[in-house]
């Protein structure tokens, strides 16, 4: 069982050195979080893509940051039977059309040595197929984008739900 609110607070805290000259980040936790049925390592990784992704995105419209910086901002939620994370950044959002292929392994929007391709289908492994849960964004050109993590809060029913579907 993972303490999702503290593996966010220790995963910014970790990717500090790639956000910290280009944006803010601010944390918005669920005070009464439950615990998820998960692995600690895994989901922190998840979010360390996403919050270096976000990083990065913001970078390409701020620069170094020092003519201001952009924002990234993460909240946790639930319902009765998920959690979700909200990871938005104030990037230039990703454009249609490449949004098809976002979580395609060694698809990169970056500079040759920048990028490898691999963070957000490893995300995306990780969280569906290693999880049982679900992963997409919403994105505006031009504003930023929000990606979504959304992880069953029982196990045992989201296997059941994967073998259901």
């Amino acid at each position: 069982m993972v303490d999702l609110n503290r593996a966010i607070e220790a995963t910014i805290t970790v990717a500090k050195s790639e956000w910290k000259h280009v944006a803010e980040v601010e944390f918005q936790p669920c005070t009464d979080l439950p615990a998820v049925p998960a692995q600690a390592g895994e989901l922190k990784q998840v979010i360390l893509n996403l919050i270096v992704n976000a990083a990065h995105a913001i970078g390409d419209v701020v620069g170094d940051g020092s003519k201001g910086k952009g924002k990234i901002t993460v909240t946790t939620g639930r319902d009765t039977e998920y959690v979700e994370v909200a990871i938005r950044d104030t990037g230039a959002g990703i454009p249609e059309a490449i949004q098809p292929r976002v979580f395609d392994l060694f698809f990169t929007t970056k500079a040759v040595g920048k990028g490898t391709g691999q963070g957000l289908s490893v995300a995306h492994t990780i969280v569906v197929k290693r999880h049982q849960g679900r992963i997409w964004f919403e994105t505006e050109v031009g504003k930023g984008t929000t990606f979504f993590v959304r992880l069953p809060l029982e196990a045992a029913k989201a296997v059941a739900a994967k073998d259901a579907g």
